[in-house]
């Protein structure tokens, strides 16, 4: 039984966010209306302590706010980056209440063994080792209960969150961000479209032979429950401390095809590379964990983000204009351009070299910090920017994937695989193969 979007529901949880951010917006409100200048470190550290207290969909929301560059000043991406997406997860007697009311009140006798305690959990929900009555192990991912009431509490926090923030710092506008956060944490709730999601990139992925997506088992699945074939593997934070570089090497360019080949090919990207969504296998290969946030793109914008490259490439400030277009920027003047792409050389830089390199040569965040801090002081000098809709999974997509291969110290012609897969490209053959998928998959853009 899916959980009801609950008026009492929704309450309780406004009271409980508006009372942890409260004290924080008042704060910042009363000094700027007292012209006194705010410390934002300080501030910082008020808003990451009063988040911190709260589980569920304000906190997934806050670790992406973390990675889109310029949504939330420097400060705020450093403090809001260390709140941690592990929740505490649900008793086992509240576990079973939840399975009889996905499955019935004999849900027990469709397995044979279903682990009392949470292999993972997660901001919203956790996930259980169980074994079928076919002897098949499986991973149960049951949605804690009133998902929905929540979501919808936190997305309307979500406005106060950023109002705060633009309160004295209008370098990013941040509407769209907004839209495109509220619709894809909707669309996680929705584990008959994860279910949609795991067949999709099982499709796209088929040739890849070093990348496993699981298997759902419709009977044992509803909207707030997703059974899947259980993918043995260890976790990244363990692999990139214990294998040698040439394992590293080839588990990175198997998270680069994993997420590659399907943008490059369908316009269909995984927007959330958090670490705990995949796993390594013994042979360095990839499980694919979690499909609750994928991105389907226009191929047009696609086609923008290699134009945007070649333009990089020719240093051409008209050909970066018409890319930065089909990214979705709207008019974008010559000193937008400038700065966008100071941002643009530091993303695209281990593509522009045809040679094995770090994926960020410093081997640190900290030039990237540094280069985010620069974008957002030349943003508001110029009057600040709508960041585009499309803009904020696609590099939330490339930021995470790059502190992946930053973890692992990976050596690799990134060169050389980036134009493997875009040589060819072609936006009317991605636009047919997209729409193919879509329809077949009962999936809209």
């Amino acid at each position: 039984m899916a959980d009801k979007n609950s008026l009492s529901g929704r309450m309780k949880r406004h009271a409980n966010v508006a009372g942890a951010m409260s004290g924080v917006a008042v704060q910042a409100a009363g000094k700027r209306l007292l012209g006194i200048e705010i410390n934002h470190a300080k501030h910082a550290v008020e808003l990451r302590h009063a988040l911190g207290g709260l589980k569920g969909p304000l906190m997934k929301i806050a670790q992406i706010i973390s990675t889109i560059p310029d949504a939330v000043p420097p400060e705020y991406t450093k403090e809001l980056a260390q709140l941690q997406s592990d929740a505490p997860s649900m008793g086992w007697a509240f576990v079973k209440r939840r399975m009889m009311g996905e499955l019935g009140a004999d849900w027990q006798t469709k397995f044979k063994s279903f682990d009392q305690t949470a292999s993972a959990a997660a901001s919203l929900g956790q996930v259980h080792k169980a074994v079928t009555q076919k002897n098949v192990n499986v991973a149960c991912k049951l949605q804690y209960p009133d998902m929905n009431s929540a979501v919808e509490a936190d997305l309307k926090q979500l406005s106060i969150i950023f109002s705060v923030f633009e309160m004295w710092d209008r370098a990013v506008s941040t509407g769209d961000i907004q839209k495109e956060i509220a619709d894809r944490l909707r669309e996680e709730l929705d584990y008959v479209r994860e279910a949609k999601h795991i067949a999709l990139y099982a499709e796209m992925l088929s040739a890849i032979k070093t990348v496993y997506v699981p298997e759902v088992l419709h009977d044992l699945s509803t909207s707030r429950l997703l059974t899947m074939t259980w993918l043995e593997g260890e976790r990244m934070a363990s692999v990139a401390e214990t294998r040698n570089l040439e394992a590293r090497n080839e588990i990175a360019m198997n998270m680069f095809h994993a997420w590659y080949v399907p943008f490059y090919n369908a316009g269909i990207i995984h927007g959330d590379p958090h670490l705990g969504n995949y796993s390594v296998r013994k042979d360095n290969s990839i499980n694919l964990l979690d499909f609750g946030c994928i991105r389907i793109f226009r191929p047009a914008m696609v086609g923008g983000v290699i134009e945007l490259y070649h333009a990089l490439v020719a240093n051409d400030h008209d050909r970066a204009v018409e890319a930065y277009k089909e990214w979705g920027f709207k008019h974008p003047s010559k000193a937008l351009i400038d700065t966008l792409n100071i941002w643009a050389r530091f993303i695209y830089a281990p593509l522009l070299e045809d040679r094995k390199r770090l994926i960020e040569e410093t081997n640190t965040g900290l030039y990237g910090r540094e280069i985010a801090a620069k974008v957002h002081e030349e943003l508001r000098k110029i009057g600040g920017v709508t960041v585009p809709r499309e803009f904020v999974f696609m590099d939330r997509a490339a930021i995470g994937l790059g502190s992946v291969f930053l973890r692992l110290k990976a050596e690799i012609n990134w060169y050389e695989m980036f134009h493997n897969l875009t040589h060819d490209f072609d936006v009317a053959k991605v636009t047919k193969s997209q729409e193919k998928l879509l329809k077949k998959h009962k999936l809209t853009a």
